[in-house]
């Protein structure tokens, strides 16, 4: 199977999943914000709302992209696994043995 498709984390072990929900909440805080300026008056108060409103739009069309694009590659990984599973049945169950018998004797060592 491909290690790529197995584990979709960067280094810091942070999914990509968890990345988009909490870049979803930063959004929404920043748009809590903008409304509360709404009412706020003076030039460049209305010039840095319009450019935040402008970043927000842009970065949420981009998260919206690489989300459906991580939900495409989910789709493709669990496609792929379910061939080789399906083509190696014999290996498969070797596989989860293995990893069965690994997990139970590191928890068996506490």
């Amino acid at each position: 199977m491909n290690a790529h498709y197995s584990a979709e984390t960067d280094p810091s072990g942070v999914t990509k999943q968890q990345l988009i929900n909490d870049f979803k909440v930063v959004v929404a805080d920043a748009e809590a914000l903008l409304k509360a300026t709404a009412n706020q008056g003076g030039e460049a108060v209305t010039a840095a709302r319009a450019k935040a409103e402008a970043s927000l739009a842009e970065v949420k069309a981009k998260m919206a992209d690489a989300q459906a694009a991580l939900l495409v590659r989910t789709k493709a990984a669990a496609r792929a696994t379910d061939e080789y599973v399906h083509t190696h049945p014999w290996q498969s169950i070797g596989a989860a043995a293995g990893a069965g018998l690994v997990i139970g004797l590191l928890i068996g060592r506490r």
